[in-house]
């Protein structure tokens, strides 16, 4: 489990996250939805141990995420971010191997971990020795996504992955990611701004606004049971063509 306990973090004179409290059960899809400077990505950035608390506690399976303990618990993590963060300079199949070269994995065992997250990721093998700049936004998240569970992380923190994204690649990738997480059964926190995009994907919803939670819930929870006027003002403000339905 990931549990945030009081947590305030500042950037200077701003205030990211005040006495933020939150736990992300083992095996669901924790959704961090809000605007920006809400503050949600600085959760994922302490939950990475990449900035540390001012006050409060960040837990990783009942261990506090500190400079001692940060190597063990990244080591469980997959990481992914908006238009997939690949290096330009290495292929396609060069950036989803990092992880495993660098635990000095045989090749043959690279080369069909890789194959095998490819497939289920749907990207096209032909893809795969193509660099970063020959890829579309779509095919350069599923390469992001395929690096992410290369060593088969328990854990997958996703930031804004599809926010770069066109209406209609978005929309067959939130399905991917959809059917990927339920045969996977991993621990993720996805970051989005996109109410649709949570309402699919979400077991829980974590609503934030200025570094603040306003809400925990599932997606039915905020539209049937809002803690306030903010949660129907947020919901409505994106028109929906086709509501989405709740996760399950």
């Amino acid at each position: 489990m990931i549990a945030l306990r009081g947590v305030t973090k500042r950037f200077g004179a701003t205030v990211a996250l005040d006495s933020v409290s939150l736990d992300v059960r083992p095996g669901a899809t924790h959704v961090l939805l809000g605007s920006s400077g809400s503050g949600k990505s600085t959760v994922l950035r302490l939950i990475l141990g990449l900035a540390a608390p001012d006050a409060g506690i960040v837990e990783v399976d009942g261990t506090a995420v500190e400079a001692a303990t940060r190597g063990r618990l990244v080591a469980r993590m997959g990481y992914v971010v908006q238009d997939g963060g690949l290096y330009p300079h290495l292929t396609a199949r060069g950036n989803a191997a990092l992880a495993a070269e660098a635990q000095r994995w045989p090749r043959a065992r690279i080369d069909a971990r890789v194959a095998e997250l490819a497939s289920m990721a749907g990207l096209d093998a032909g893809m795969l020795g193509r660099y970063p700049r020959e890829l579309s936004g779509g095919q350069r998240q599923r390469v992001g996504l395929v690096r992410a569970l290369m060593l088969d992380p328990p854990i997958l923190l996703l930031d804004e992955p599809l926010g770069a994204l066109d209406p209609i690649v978005r929309a067959e990738l939130q399905d991917q990611l959809g059917r990927l997480f339920t045969a996977l059964a991993k621990t993720v926190v996805l970051v989005t701004h996109d109410v649709r995009e949570a309402a699919r994907l979400g077991r829980t919803i974590t609503l934030m606004t200025a570094g603040r939670v306003v809400q925990h819930g599932t997606f039915a929870d905020l539209v049937e049971r809002p803690a306030g006027p903010f949660v129907t003002q947020f919901l409505t403000a994106q028109t929906l063509a086709t509501p989405a339905a709740p996760a399950r």
